[in-house]
């Protein structure tokens, strides 16, 4: 297939799943042909089917509940039960058994993109060597989650910008006007359900966000309670991609809850899953940290290396997988993140390419 018969396929499969929303799904694939950057993000379902083609041995390794859509913009930040500030993987749509090597090389190809489009400052080669490096530490330690409190000041300062300040972050949501259509039963039932006691509901608008998900319905729920904002979040949820790939050894159903039931992770106890949703809490520090929010002044390899950590810390809740992953490493070439990541990088660049192209998108000069 083409990436445009891809596509074409991977939305007929996702629309007999959950209802489609044509107008997000149109900013989606206008979104695809701006830069290779938000193509990478929105085309998972691509990844997956032509990952074992171009990855080579890579794509041979020892199976775990992967992330699978891991890149380094589904990162963020949330509050635990005690209410401490918790960094990691901010999103599990795409949750599937894969072979673990998976989540590394589409992290390695985010981050050499993501450097190519000037929004991370670091080498290919150094982008590669902070993330396996962070990820086999995670596997050797057994893993730990990362409370930015006591430890960790380096990541919390990285990620706590001013651009994430409440009063901008408030200012935006109440940007949202009031939902036109109906919102679903189930929907409304969880965010009801995940509204602190008290709170007076403003308005139930329709969120316009991510860009893998985008084009399912998505609700926002304002209100206020002791004089300030509160928001709550319910988003269509399916099966991974990956069922429509073709590949064997998962559920049709969600795997979301199996992956915060097992990985090593502070919970964040606002987030439920239940009956097609996905329900959480949102506040300028329960949500994604984008990179243009990040500080300039960071250091990136110490950023990709916590990003590789935990990657670990979702794998490790795979029963027995620490060992098999370990023995696994120590038998892989040097450099062999390096060439997959560039393989996978090449074929995405390519099938961007083909999108432009058939969305009479001109390519833009490179920059002298």
């Amino acid at each position: 297939m083409t990436i445009v018969e891809s596509t074409a396929s991977y939305e007929k499969w996702l629309g007999g799943l959950l209802e489609i929303v044509p107008e997000d799904l149109e900013k989606k694939h206008a979104a695809m042909a701006q830069s290779v950057f938000p193509f990478l993000r929105a085309t998972f379902y691509r990844f997956v089917q032509i990952w074992k083609e171009h990855a080579g041995d890579a794509a041979r390794a020892p199976k775990v509940l992967a992330v699978g859509d891991l890149h380094v913009a589904n990162f963020g930040t949330w509050r635990d039960i005690d209410g401490r500030l918790v960094w990691g993987i901010n999103d599990f749509d795409e949750v599937y058994p894969f072979a673990y090597t998976i989540d590394l090389v589409r992290l390695a190809v985010s981050a050499r993109i993501a450097a190519d489009e000037n929004h991370l400052a670091i080498g290919p080669d150094d982008a590669c060597t902070s993330i396996l490096e962070g990820y086999k530490a995670g596997i050797a330690s057994g893993g730990c989650p990362f409370i930015l409190a006591e430890q960790h000041r380096w990541l919390r300062e990285t990620v706590t910008g001013e651009l994430r300040d409440p009063v901008l972050f408030w200012a935006k949501m109440e940007e949202m006007g009031a939902c036109k259509v109906t919102v679903p039963k189930e929907a409304m039932r969880g965010i009801d359900k995940l509204m602190p006691v008290g709170a007076a509901v403003e308005r139930i608008s329709h969120r316009v966000a991510g860009l893998g998900s985008l084009g399912r319905q998505r609700f926002v729920a304002l209100a206020y309670l002791n004089g300030s904002h509160v928001a709550r979040e319910a988003k269509a949820l399916c099966s991974s991609a990956s069922v429509w790939a073709g590949v064997k050894g998962g559920s049709n159903e969600p795997m979301y809850p199996d992956i915060l039931e097992t990985s090593i992770r502070a919970l964040d106890p606002c987030v439920r899953v239940k009956k097609g949703w996905i329900v959480r809490r949102l506040s300028p520090y329960c949500s994604r940290v984008d990179l243009a929010t990040l500080p300039k002044q960071r250091e990136e390899s110490k950023l990709l290396h916590a990003m590789g950590f935990e990657t670990a810390n979702v794998h490790l809740g795979t029963k027995g997988a620490g060992k098999l992953i370990d023995a696994d490493l120590k038998k892989r070439p040097a450099k062999w993140l390096q060439r997959a990541g560039e393989a996978m990088k090449l074929a995405t660049i390519q099938d961007f390419k083909d999108w432009q192209a058939a969305h009479g998108v001109k390519p833009q000069a490179k920059r002298a």
